[in-house]
């Protein structure tokens, strides 16, 4: 039986039996695999699609919840419901906690491709999509083969072998033929390892490495087909979900929108994921300092406490404009006052809420059409039609309809940036909202 690397043909098929009904077994007979490689492809590189649940619980009880102090806080003097704690999960310690999760997913075919209930359904959802799991399985084999994969000890002893014979004026393909079987790498990567700086020798000291031309370089100065992905360290997509498993921060999705293909201004969108309000903010260019300017001025007019517990996760794309994460993350006092992380690249479906949330923004801006006329004030009216425009997703509310009372910290978000719920039938999403208003 074949046993290589599933590509895209498999993977559709497996999607295809999947949404069939079909057993494990059926499938793998149709790609010529195990039903063991099948299933465990499935569970590897299905994907989680989390609901918008009420204060982001999954309880039963959440709505009607007014606990306090659970964490072993004073209750008299928390300022707020443990349903609404940023520092503790309460369904983690609570004895009450009912969880309304399925438990299909537990069992085969472990996703929900087939329920007849998907479309209606407002519980965590798994699906198996093709072009999902392939991105996700190249995105790990692309990131299982950067940086150094050896043991200190191996990186010795490879070190002190190599270091020793090339001194000795042996060329690299000699000492591989004569040591490979000794090798915990390839020569390839020996190669890499030592053009890393990885090893005491250097290319300096490989005498037919300095007489090679280097590669053409782009208008920046990077090799074409390797890019510098040191601001990603630790905040890849896989990381984020690793920080999710067992936090209940909320997450805050961002994105940036241009209007044309000019220098000019630049639309900074964030997106709550807990409730879906978005904030608009216009940018006199797409830079990283714009961006930055954005947070210091959410920071000073909240205050560093309030702007930790209502943005203390970030995940965004690989835009230029955010491969600055230190400047976002850090406040000038240099205190942590985020987190960021990144999608993977071309892989847009990972930040769903923030671009479906962009059609709004088309209906009145259409695409082409340049930011540069528009104030913030133009933005801070489309951003409340938008908050306030109600959807099914939400149970027909509005997300500024979602916020309680006693959510003192998004009441002064609501105040810093001007933010109005517009009455239901004065919502206007069309090209002359802006023109109504003046």
């Amino acid at each position: 039986m074949y046993k290589g690397q599933l590509d895209l043909t498999d993977r559709i098929t497996i999607e295809t039996g999947l949404c069939k009904g079909e057993s494990f077994k059926k499938i793998a007979k149709r790609i010529g695999r195990y039903p063991s490689t099948v299933s465990h492809e499935v569970l590897e590189n299905r994907t989680y699609i989390r609901n918008t649940y009420f204060a982001g619980k999954d309880c039963r009880l959440v709505r009607n919840c007014r606990k306090k102090g659970m964490c072993g806080a004073d209750e008299y003097a928390c300022h707020y419901f443990c349903k609404h704690c940023r520092g503790v999960n309460c369904t983690k310690i609570c004895d009450k906690y009912q969880s309304v999760a399925c438990r299909k997913p537990e069992r085969p075919p472990y996703v929900c491709n087939t329920c007849k209930e998907r479309k209606l359904c407002i519980k965590d959802k798994y699906i198996y999509s093709a072009q999902y799991a392939d991105a996700a399985s190249s995105r790990r084999r692309s990131e299982s083969r950067q940086g150094i994969r050896l043991t200190d000890e191996q990186k010795v002893f490879v070190d002190k072998l190599v270091t020793r014979l090339v001194r000795k004026g042996q060329p690299l393909t000699h000492i591989y033929a004569e040591h490979e079987a000794e090798m915990p790498i390839s020569l390839r990567s020996l190669y890499n390892y030592i053009d890393a700086g990885e090893l005491t020798i250097k290319n300096i000291d490989l005498r037919r490495k300095t007489s090679y031309r280097q590669r053409r370089k782009n208008a920046k100065g990077v090799s074409k087909g390797f890019a510098n992905l040191k601001y990603r360290e630790g905040r890849t997509y896989e990381d984020f979900e690793s920080f999710m498993k067992y936090s209940a921060l909320s997450v805050i999705e961002m994105d940036t929108v241009k209007g044309v293909r000019e220098k000019g201004k630049r639309l900074l969108t964030m997106i709550f994921r807990d409730n879906s309000i978005m904030l608009m903010f216009l940018m006199q260019d797409g830079s990283s300092s714009s961006v930055k300017m954005v947070f210091d001025f959410l920071e000073r007019g909240l205050g560093t406490e309030r702007f930790v517990r209502l943005f203390p996760v970030f995940l965004t794309d690989n835009g230029s404009e955010f491969k600055r994460p230190e400047d976002l993350k850090m406040t000038e006092d240099y205190l942590i006052r985020t987190n960021i992380f990144y999608c993977d690249p071309m892989a847009s479906w990972q930040k769903p809420h923030i671009e479906k949330n962009h059609e709004f923004i088309r209906y009145v801006i259409p695409r082409g059409k340049s930011l540069n006329p528009y104030t913030q004030d133009d933005m801070t009216l489309l951003m409340n039609h938008i908050n306030s425009t109600r959807r099914q997703s939400l149970g027909n509310k509005a997300p500024y309809e979602l916020i309680n009372e006693d959510d003192e910290d998004m009441w002064a978000l609501f105040n810093l940036l001007k933010m109005d719920l517009i009455p239901p039938d004065e919502v206007h999403l069309m090209p002359d909202l802006f023109l109504k208003n003046k």
